[in-house]
């Protein structure tokens, strides 16, 4: 986003040197122009976000339950990508506020895995999962309850180490 603001501001300034001043009108059509097409800019919505963090949940376990540290690592550290692009992209939904209570959890993870601690995974897991269903309560989508993996999301990856 900081990105677009630049360069609309560069765009602003290069055309300013290029025009005279009584030409102001011509620029603010251009800028409004340019802020409709970033309006209209595709961002993902809270639920494909969930969905993404739904996908990265199951296959921490799966990495995790395979003692395969370095893919349980990288799927954690996807979920709190998600979690960030929620903070960032969805700052109008309520729920986005809730999210906090999750990084405690995240936290736990991340040490039972530095430290390959199967036991301290488990445990950790287990408690990120209660606080998923935890904070779909809290946010009134209780409805939508998260529990322990059963099969692995996709039968194209292999989570044990070769």
């Amino acid at each position: 986003m900081r990105v677009t603001y630049f360069i609309i501001y560069l765009l602003f300034i290069l055309v300013s040197c290029n025009q005279q001043s009584g030409d102001t009108q011509n620029l603010q059509s251009q800028i409004d122009s340019l802020q409709s097409h970033i309006n209209k800019t595709y961002k993902p919505g809270f639920g494909e976000f969930m969905s993404s963090i739904q996908v990265h949940h199951e296959k921490l376990w799966f990495a995790g339950q395979n003692k395969n540290w370095k893919l349980a690592d990288f799927e954690v550290n996807e979920i709190k990508e998600a979690l960030q692009n929620i903070q960032d992209y969805c700052t109008d939904r309520p729920e986005t506020q809730s999210l906090t209570m999750i990084n405690p959890i995240i936290d736990s993870i991340n040490t039972s895995i530095q430290q390959q601690n199967f036991t301290s995974f488990k445990n950790s897991f287990i408690l990120l999962t209660t606080t998923c269903n935890n904070c779909h309560k809290a946010t009134r989508h209780e409805f939508n309850v998260i529990k322990l993996p059963e099969t692995p999301p996709f039968s194209n990856q292999e989570f044990k180490l070769p």
